[in-house]
């Protein structure tokens, strides 16, 4: 019997993706639920999971092809050759290898050496073996399966790397401009950052005030109670939490801030959906903590850092990335000083975080050095006005500022 395997529903506004890799080759074994192909949306990379046990008998659509839902990719043969055990394939195979000299083979490189189609590597794996230098297909997998995660490469990578083959001479005569530039295909959430970008250019009317935060009090509350929060709640106390908190306050103050533009009507959003940006190997995306008023501290924390984790493991789905009412950007974990975020529509503001730096700083008449942060706010002027947007800046500053109005919701 064969069973199709079939491009599975991708989430809302999602018709399309490209197969990014395959699992699998045909003649492989799979196991029911095994992943056997990876497609890349625009927004998220999803695995294939097998329907059913048997062997790859077909691959119609090959590596960098476009497919619909509900297109078919290939198929598995149902029949025994799946189901044979571990044990009964390491009998098969002793005698053959006691029959052949055991030579050590040093022509081929490692990579040759390995065999990449059964093994399964993470995306963010892949691209920290590429920067390690390193074959990710030689590395043991700890993941559901014998995944290769991000986590493995850098506990691989903290070993020596092997001596690499010197590279090829160089041809002699003219270099010609063509020798020294690469040609490399957009992914397709490249392409869609792209257009989401610029239709928020074209479209909003953009505009970007800014302020300046002291992060003295913040900064003393989370050394003062890190640890315990640490102990208690098993998550890390960071910045993020507090800025999640005073942005929803200055939301409820200021509406329009938390409000779109759909046809010719305002709609303002009564939850709090706050979206935060994660870099990631493939490029940004924004997952949501939903009704992020009604989670504390710790929730907020948690909620973060397990977006954060499956975001950069390729691993999160349609529904962490979509209803997000507004979003908050830290480029200051890159070194950035200051910028002017570009609004994620059709939301109608974002709040930028930067580094935080000490600076000479007036304080009761007396000049002092305080950590300081720029804050810059990007907004829809078609929806809020400069007064509402410099209002809502300035009630997120005094909330960081004195973060007991935070506990006390004032």
């Amino acid at each position: 019997m064969t069973t199709q395997i079939v491009v599975p529903p991708m989430g809302e506004s999602v018709s399309e993706a490209t197969v990014a890799k395959w699992l699998k080759k045909v003649g492989d074994p799979v196991k029911m639920d095994e992943p056997l192909v990876e497609l890349e949306t625009d927004k998220v990379t999803l695995e294939v999971n097998a329907t059913s046990a048997g062997v790859i008998s077909e691959i119609k659509v090959p590596q960098g092809g476009n497919v619909g839902v509900g297109a078919v990719l290939g198929s598995i043969q149902e029949g025994a050759a799946s189901v044979s055990s571990p044990a009964a394939s390491a009998t098969t195979q002793a005698p053959q290898q006691t029959q052949k000299p055991a030579t050590a083979n040093t022509s081929k490189p490692p990579a040759q050496q390995s065999s990449p189609q059964n093994v399964t590597v993470m995306p963010a794996a892949r691209k920290q073996a590429e920067d390690r230098g390193l074959n990710p297909y030689e590395i043991p997998g700890s993941g559901k399966g014998g995944r290769v995660t991000k986590e493995d490469v850098m506990s691989a990578g903290s070993s020596p790397a092997p001596a690499r083959a010197p590279a090829p001479a160089q041809p002699s005569g003219p270099r010609t401009r063509g020798d020294e530039e690469e040609r490399v295909r957009m992914t397709r959430l490249r392409q869609r950052i792209a257009e989401r970008l610029k239709e928020a250019q074209n479209t909003a009317a953009m505009l970007t005030t800014f302020n300046e935060v002291d992060m003295t009090n913040v900064m003393a509350l989370r050394a003062q109670h890190k640890d315990a929060f640490e102990k208690k709640y098993g998550a890390k106390l960071g910045f993020m939490s507090f800025f999640v908190k005073a942005c929803i306050q200055g939301l409820k103050e200021i509406p329009s801030v938390n409000a779109e533009i759909e046809g010719e009507d305002l709609v303002y959003k009564n939850y709090y959906n706050i979206g935060v940006a994660v870099g990631t190997p493939q490029g940004l995306v924004v997952p949501v903590v939903r009704d992020a008023d009604k989670l504390n501290f710790a929730d907020i924390e948690k909620t973060i850092g397990d977006l954060g984790k499956r975001a950069r493991d390729g691993k999160l789905a349609m529904a962490d990335l979509t209803g997000g009412t507004f979003t908050i950007t830290n480029g200051g974990i890159y070194g950035s000083l200051m910028s002017t975020p570009i609004l994620n529509p059709p939301q109608s503001g974002i709040l930028g975080m930067h580094s935080i730096k000490e600076r000479a700083i007036v304080v009761n008449g007396k000049v002092e050095a305080r950590p300081m942060m720029y804050l810059a706010l990007s907004y829809d002027h078609r929806i809020i006005d400069g007064r509402e947007a410099v209002t809502f800046l300035v009630r997120v500053k005094e909330c960081i500022e004195d973060p007991e109005r935070l506990l006390l919701g004032v």
